[in-house]
């Protein structure tokens, strides 16, 4: 090379030192292209992150435009500035989490095919893997030891300390995407496992594509802002909200069009506008509030689901119905504690709600709870004002809820702020899927008796 063509090359390698999207175009030009304005913002947002005092960054971002790949790499380069530090990614099984380590550990290792190729040493000379450290999901570099981890869900971190936590894509399909249980798994692996893994003063990255509210995105997103952490949240769309595509090259809109014709509206907005799936698959879209002064009823009744096992809850809810039938929910129980905490709550909630008539399903030991609340009723309260009347539900619950959403979203009112009243309750409802398998359905299965009771008439009479 003459010496221009030499200084040329050096300015190449200490610009890609510097630089985080210029380090990953030097090594993969052919994707990161300088044209591709999202994945130069993609990088350079992830490079001021590991500079900032940012503690937690999460990167929605659709599938195949190199969000796996830029991890991998900003692993890579983050090693070249530091090789102190401890770096622990995780995906959603062990095969994945082993790809991504071998993305990493080939990225630093690899050897020259021709004198013109660059590498990752030409750019990180003193940065190497350590010899004889043959385990593929932990190695160290030279001079340090554990520096990687790959890790998912069904594997370890035991031992391991990390200044760097890097999720990768947890949710595998739509499936998993609907399945409360999964999401939950995936938050409890989370934090018992990759966050007390975490030493002081370390950053996490959660980089995805959005599937659900719940996901380990929506959840990290919430809990950390409670926490009054420093989150920051880069949310990358295909579609643009001027009707451009995130970038025509990886995903044109007629390639996106078709993508949504075949996998349904609802996963492509998951998929590639970071809609998650359950806002659009939830069963309530809207509910009614009030505030301010209540209408005249005719009566105020109470209806109650028992709970039928320890991991259920106990839903108690009591309402006023107007001369139109219309239902203002006045008060609520939710709860999983024991009867002999809530046939005394309940009594109480009866007694103080002047209530005229309460529905209480008798399924499962629901008689002797009703009987119960009955005796605490005339024996503490002094009140023979309410009438408990237990009832035998044997219709298909889901079935019921499905068919009655409807009612339940025109003729309900809830106070305007049930929302801090009665939180559990709240998340219950808004949160129920059409579709899917739900966690709870206590609070849906209560309400909809509200609709059974007052809404369809005889139709709907379990008495």
């Amino acid at each position: 090379m003459t010496d221009l063509e030499v200084i040329k090359h050096m300015a190449k390698l200490e610009l890609a030192r510097r630089e985080f999207f210029y380090f990953c175009h030097l090594l993969a030009p052919k994707f990161y292209k300088e044209n591709r304005q999202y994945l130069i913002d993609m990088c350079d947002e992830m490079q001021d992150f590991y500079y900032s005092d940012d503690e937690v960054a999460i990167i929605n971002v659709p599938p195949r435009h190199g969000k796996s790949r830029t991890a991998s790499m900003f692993a890579q380069w983050v090693f070249g500035q530091n090789q102190e530090e401890k770096i622990m990614t995780g995906s959603y099984n062990e095969t994945l989490s082993t790809t991504f380590s071998k993305a990493v550990r080939n990225g630093i290792s690899e050897e020259k095919a021709d004198q013109d190729q660059i590498v990752y040493r030409d750019i990180f000379p003193s940065t190497r893997i350590k010899q004889g450290d043959a385990a593929m999901n932990l190695w160290s570099l030279e001079g340090g030891y554990n520096n990687y981890l790959a890790t998912s869900p069904t594997g370890t971190a035991t031992g391991f300390g990390a200044s760097l936590l890097i999720i990768d894509d947890l949710i595998k399909n739509s499936l998993e995407a609907f399945n409360e249980m999964v999401l939950e798994k995936h938050w409890e692996w989370f934090t018992n496992t990759m966050l007390s893994r975490l030493e002081e003063g370390g950053k996490i990255i959660i980089i995805m594509t959005r599937w659900a509210s719940k996901d380990l995105a929506g959840k990290a997103l919430e809990h950390f802002t409670d926490e009054g952490k420093r989150v920051r949240h880069i949310n990358l769309k295909a579609l643009q909200d001027d009707g451009t595509m995130l970038c025509e090259e990886v995903l044109s809109r007629r390639s996106y069009e078709s993508k949504i014709r075949a996998m349904g509206p609802e996963i492509a907005a998951a998929n590639y506008q970071q809609e998650p799936i359950d806002v659009k698959g939830r069963l309530y879209i809207s509910f009614k509030t009030y505030d301010g002064e209540l209408p005249q009823f005719k009566e105020i009744k109470n209806y109650t689901d028992t709970a039928d096992s320890g991991e259920d809850y106990l839903c108690s809810i009591n309402y006023g119905v107007t001369f139109s039938n219309e239902a203002y929910v006045l008060d609520v129980l939710y709860t999983k504690d024991g009867m002999e905490i809530t046939e005394p709550k309940q009594a109480k909630m009866l007694y103080e709600g002047e209530v005229n008539w309460a529905d209480i399903e008798s399924n499962n030991g629901g008689r002797g709870y009703a009987r119960s609340v009955e005796r605490i009723l005339r024996d503490k309260h002094h009140s023979n004002k309410t009438r408990i009347e237990p009832f035998h539900q044997s219709k298909n619950k889901t079935a019921r809820i499905i068919s009655n959403a409807t009612w339940v979203m025109d003729h309900i009112y809830f106070p305007a702020d049930w929302r801090f009243k009665w939180p559990e309750y709240y998340k219950a409802m808004t949160e129920y899927q059409r579709e899917g398998k739900n966690k709870h359905d206590d609070a849906p299965d209560a309400t909809t008796g509200i609709a059974e009771k007052i809404g369809q008439g005889s139709l709907f009479s379990f008495d």
